[in-house]
């Protein structure tokens, strides 16, 4: 609030233009029994009740409290017409138009809220007009007139866009007279902009620090983001988790880095193709990722505490399981292993990155916090600067919510629905604010068969509640 940008003006001139719709309600009752007291009975009346209206108006504001506001308003021309038996019509016609004062009492509510209300005095000018066909006489004054002081009354809301610029929506009443003895209201409901000249609200001011008082500075945290790179792509032979000799040098670089960095983890994928039964080739793509964890800790001596197996069997393909390149393609091992920021000793380029951002979600929403802008930014700024990597956003959701008995439980198909609507979140953001080619941008939906954690505490159900951005790099020729 205190920021050049955020100062609303706290008291000067201000002009403004408002626009809108205007409503009546014509008295049909009175007009049947006026008809009838002329011996004519009335058949049909077509009324003419709402219109477009608008009003120009200027004031001072004194305070960010309060404001007297002056203008001209015109509420446009009502009617009728009415169809008598003997044959005939009578229509009537009436033009409202005035000026006005109002003191206007105003309450902020947020940083470029304000709500209001107005009570003013108004002066109409009403005008009407009388016409008549077949057996309806023509009224004594065909056009009378009269201008009178009525009240006024509305309320509205403020959205400050600038300092100076605001924009308004209200509704209002006024209270008017119609020159043939008959009083009346009209409604106006409209959207205006307004410049606000003046005085802005000065920044909260500085309180002198005693001497011997501590000083206590409030730090902003930084939004969590870890970041996981996969740099491991092995392929296997039809049916066989047995790993290829020409792999093994891969293997040696996983392990190299792992002994580096003591401190990173990592998760072996397997996957398979599509060919045979679900069911064994689940079992298959479980054997595959635990062959290499054990070669892992075999061989090149890297703790089994830091590695695990998870076997996905034939559900996340890479390629097309119709052609042989395809089934050779998902045939594969991938491993996603926490990153550093020094990867030297690596000699085998990876095939992809992955941004686990630790995007936290309300409970069954996909709405992304403002807290996380700042990081999803960083994430479009790398695209921006590499624009050969896509991205897909991969969205995970839980499967428990709330403790004790507020706990429910979501369904897989729930669990999908939330999580596909997480991931299009992220990307639509990265799309609009971001500015990164839609092209370039996809989403995958897990809902709860990724979990990272049972969910048995509220922390451990907001774990689970996440997305993933996966940055894929073109294939090195």
């Amino acid at each position: 609030m205190s920021s050049m940008s955020a100062m609303a003006v706290e008291e000067g001139w201000l002009i403004g233009i408002n626009a809108g719709q205007s409503n009546s309600k014509i008295d049909d009752a009175d007009i049947r029994a006026q008809l009838l007291r002329s011996g004519l009975s009335t058949t049909s009346i077509a009324d003419r009740d709402r219109k477009t209206a608008f009003k120009l108006f200027g004031g001072y504001k004194f305070n960010k409290y309060f404001a007297l506001e002056g203008g001209y308003y015109d509420l446009g021309e009502f009617g009728y017409t009415a169809t008598t038996s003997p044959a005939g019509t009578l229509t009537g016609n009436i033009k409202l138009r005035g000026v006005n004062l109002d003191a206007v009492g105003m309450y902020p509510i947020a940083d470029k809220y304000s709500v209001f209300a107005r009570l003013g005095l108004q002066y109409a000018q009403a005008k009407d007009n009388f016409r008549t066909t077949g057996a309806v006489p023509t009224p004594t004054n065909p056009s009378p007139s009269k201008s009178a002081a009525k009240y006024k009354v509305g309320v509205g809301l403020q959205y400050d866009f600038t300092p100076e610029w605001a924009a308004r929506l209200e509704g209002e009443r006024y209270r008017i007279d119609d020159a043939v003895g008959n009083m009346g209201d009209i409604n106006m409901l409209s959207l205006g902009l307004v410049y606000q000249f003046g005085k802005k609200s000065p920044p909260p001011e500085r309180v002198a620090e005693a001497a011997p008082a501590p000083v206590f500075i409030i730090v902003p945290v930084k939004v969590k983001m870890a970041e996981y790179c996969s740099i491991l792509d092995l392929q296997f032979e039809i049916k066989q988790d047995a790993i290829q000799r020409d792999d093994l040098e891969k293997l040696a670089v996983v392990g190299t880095f792992m002994r580096k960095y003591p401190k990173t983890t990592a998760v072996i994928e397997g996957h398979t193709d599509n060919v045979g039964k679900a069911e064994f080739n689940q079992k298959l793509s479980q054997n595959r990722a635990e062959s290499v964890v054990n070669y892992l800790v075999n061989e090149l001596k890297i703790d089994a505490s830091r590695l695990s197996a998870v076997g996905y069997g034939e559900t996340l393909p890479i390629a097309d399981n119709r052609t042989i390149e395809g089934q050779q393609a998902n045939r594969r091992i991938g491993a996603v292993i926490a990153c550093v920021s020094d990867v030297a000793d690596l000699k085998v380029m990876p095939a992809r990155g992955t941004m686990a951002l630790e995007l936290e979600f309300d409970p069954n929403k996909h709405t992304v916090q403002p807290k996380y802008y700042d990081s999803l930014r960083e994430v479009a700024n790398f695209l921006k600067a590499n624009p050969t990597v896509t991205a897909t956003v991969e969205g995970h959701a839980g499967k428990m919510v709330g403790l004790g008995r507020d706990k429910s439980h979501l369904t897989p198909e729930q669990s999908m629905v939330i999580s596909q609507a997480r991931a299009t979140a992220v990307v639509n953001y990265l799309a609009e604010a971001g500015g990164i080619e839609r092209s370039r941008l996809s989403t995958s939906a897990y809902g709860q068969s990724r979990r990272v954690s049972y969910g048995t505490s509220l922390e451990g159900q907001q774990e689970n509640r996440r997305v993933n951005i996966v940055l894929k790099y073109k294939k090195q020729k």
